[in-house]
This record gives structure tokens, C-alpha cells and sequence, in this order.
């Protein structure tokens, strides 16, 4: 079976799909061939897939193609009848485009549909990327605020720690939790769903209640909420965000805006020189104020509305995504041929366009 790797197009998409390390472990029925160039902003030479075993060369006529940003209208265009693509697709939103990818005959797999089940746990793209994330966003706001994240005591005297609220305890809001605490900030947490205090607190943050609660779905993530539920959030917030000197977002729910969790007041009313970095900023983000791919300043606040996170760290982010691809690429390889076993929940579940058969 032959995998293509194809240099990613979308402007600012610095990751790759497969990196040299994975294709050097991929079975023996696998061959790899990588677009020239398609592994260089991520720090993957094309000596580096040569010496793996991969070839570089033309990507678009493999059996399966691997990508990180869903094709553009000119890759689609490149793709066949029959072919299998892998990739971030945005199907709850990207109508259109897998339409068009539907008219082509592809047989295409979204890497955020891969159902949360603890055997698709190793093709979990979602939650590697929002490692990333969340790390990352724990460190911007440790770059952006003009003071230290842990207390020092110095012979000038004592400098407090920073007090740190992260908005959202998923993947990315858990992992930004352990870095700000790791950076020695004091941090707190807040997420609707009851199930999650426990991990909070177990990475040494406090969870912040507000007498609000909602449900999970099925995937892990947490239902929207009511309007007079999202409300009383709100007002509750709005008291409480003023108190910290940083705040991270990473509330979303999938296929839906990012929810509204920091008011216009509510920034008003926190000091100057706080930061807010909002990971939802792609959803339109959690606070009403961020500029979804802008960094701001409002009301003496900077608020970071970085889109495409784990872009920032392409090295690690897409070391992580290739292992992601190799366990699907795994699951949809046979003795060298591609097998699509629509009986499996994992194979079903991940498809959001399928080659019909005639009968």
C-alpha cells in the first residue's frame, strides 16, 4: 500500500503528516513517498525520509493520502476515485468542502471524527494537537505578562505568585494547568462538567465552582449549555476573572461557536497588564473582545487570539500527529492493500465520505 505525504499548503501550516521517524516504523506492506520540501518548516529534511525509507517525489497517486490541513480546492482536484485521504476535515462545519471531496469518490477520514473509544486512544489527533495547545498557550501567557509566574524571594523582598484561571479543563486546558503549575504559578480552574474537578486537582490546582453544571456528550466534551445557564456563568465569572492576572480559554463544543465565557466588562475590570489567551479563538473564541489570528490590547489587557496553536511547534506537534496516522494507516492496512472494514466502529466512525458500490 502506498502512502502519500504532500506538502502542506494552507498558509501558516508549518506541520507534516508523517514525520521520518514513524515512516522508519510503519509495516512492511507500507510504502512512503513525501512531496519534496513537505517536512522542512517542521524541521524534517528530505535526506531524513530518504534514509527511512521513504521517496520523494509526487504524493497525489498513492492509495492513501496523509495531510494535516484539509486538501484546498486545487488538491482536490489531484485526488482520485477510490483513493483514501486522512486528515483534519472539519466535517461538522466544512460542508462544502466535503461535498466536494464526496463527488471525487474519496473515501475521506476526518481526524476529528475518530471515535473516543480506548482502542482509537493511539488515533486520538485531537487530543495530541491539544497537548500542544495547551502547553503552548501556558507559556505565551507567561511570555506576555509583565511580571514572574512564581514567587520569589529575593533580598529585595517577595514577589507573590501570578494567579493563573484556566477557562475549560480538556486536553489543552489540563495540559496548561500542569505547565503554568510546573512555571510555579498558583492556578485555578473552571469547566461545567462535574467529572473533570478530580483531574483538576489532582495536578494541584483549585477548582473554581460556580453553581453551574452541565452535561457530557459521548466524545468527553461538555454539552452547550442553557441560556440561563450560560447566564449565571457569566455574572459569576464576570466576578471572579478580575482576580487573576492571567487567563487561558480552551472552551469549545464541537461543530458550534465557542461559547461567550469572558465579557467585554469582565476585561475591563481586570488589571492592567493582564493577559487572556484564548485557544477557542478559531470558533470565535471564549472572550467577546479576541480577534480570532490577532494579538490585542483592550482595556490595558492583552488578549491573544492565535489560531492553529500546535502550528507554533511543528517539531513535536507533528511527531505526535505521525504516530496518530500510523496507528489509522495501521488499522486500514492488509497484507499491502488498503481495507476499508466498514464493520469496524473505528474505520465507520472516522468516514465522512464513502465511494458508493454499485450493487
Amino acid at each position: 500500500m502506498l502512502v502519500g505525504v504532500p506538502k502542506e499548503m494552507v498558509p501558516g501550516e508549518r506541520r507534516v503528516a508523517l514525520v521520518p521517524e514513524t515512516v522508519g516504523r510503519l509495516g512492511k506492506g507500507v510504502q512512503v513517498v513525501v512531496e519534496a520540501g513537505a517536512g522542512e518548516q517542521a524541521g524534517f529534511t528530505d535526506d531524513a525520509y530518504r534514509e527511512a525509507g521513504a521517496t520523494v517525489g509526487d504524493p497525489w497517486a498513492a492509495d492513501v493520502v496523509v495531510k494535516v490541513a484539509a486538501p484546498t480546492a486545487a488538491e482536490t482536484g489531484r485526488l482520485r476515485d477510490g483513493q483514501a485521504l486522512i486528515a483534519f476535515l472539519s466535517p461538522l462545519t466544512s460542508v462544502d468542502e466535503i461535498q466536494q471531496l464526496a463527488a471525487v469518490g474519496v473515501h475521506a477520514f476526518a481526524l476529528e471524527s475518530i471515535p473516543r473509544i480506548t482502542r482509537a486512544q493511539p488515533m486520538d489527533a485531537l487530543s495530541s494537537q491539544a497537548t500542544v495547545a495547551g502547553y503552548k498557550a501556558a507559556l505565551v501567557a507567561a511570555d506576555r505578562l509583565p511580571r514572574f509566574l512564581p514567587m520569589l524571594m529575593t533580598a529585595a523582598g517577595t514577589i507573590p505568585p501570578a494567579k493563573v484561571l484556566v477557562l475549560g479543563a480538556g486536553v489543552a486546558g489540563l495540559q496548561a494547568i500542569a505547565t503554568a503549575r510546573r512555571l510555579g504559578a498558583v492556578v485555578s480552574a473552571f469547566d461545567v462538567r462535574p467529572a473533570v474537578r478530580e483531574q483538576v486537582e489532582s495536578l494541584g490546582a483549585t477548582f473554581l465552582d460556580l453553581g453551574v453544571q452541565g452535561e457530557e456528550t459521548a466524545g468527553g466534551y461538555a454539552r452547550e449549555l442553557t441560556p440561563d445557564q450560560q447566564g449565571a456563568q457569566q455574572v459569576e465569572l464576570q466576578g471572579r476573572i478580575p482576580g487573576f492576572d492571567a487567563v487561558i480559554a480552551t472552551a469549545a463544543v464541537p461543530g458550534r461557536p465557542a461559547p461567550k465565557l469572558v465579557t467585554a466588562e469582565a476585561v475591563r475590570a481586570m488589571r492592567p497588564g493582564s493577559v487572556i489567551v484564548d485557544l477557542a479563538a478559531e470558533t470565535g473564541g471564549n472572550c467577546e473582545l479576541t480577534r480570532p489570528g490577532e494579538e490585542i490590547v483592550a482595556e490595558g489587557v492583552t488578549i491573544v487570539g492565535t489560531t492553529n496553536v500546535p502550528s507554533t511547534m511543528p517539531t513535536h506537534a507533528s511527531q505526535l500527529l505521525s504516530r496518530n496516522m500510523a496507528s489509522i494507516i495501521d488499522l486500514l492496512e492488509r497484507d499491502g492493500e488498503l481495507v476499508l472494514d466498514w464493520d469496524d466502529e473505528i474505520v465507520a466512525g472516522a468516514c465522512v465520505t464513502r465511494k458508493q458500490v454499485a450493487a
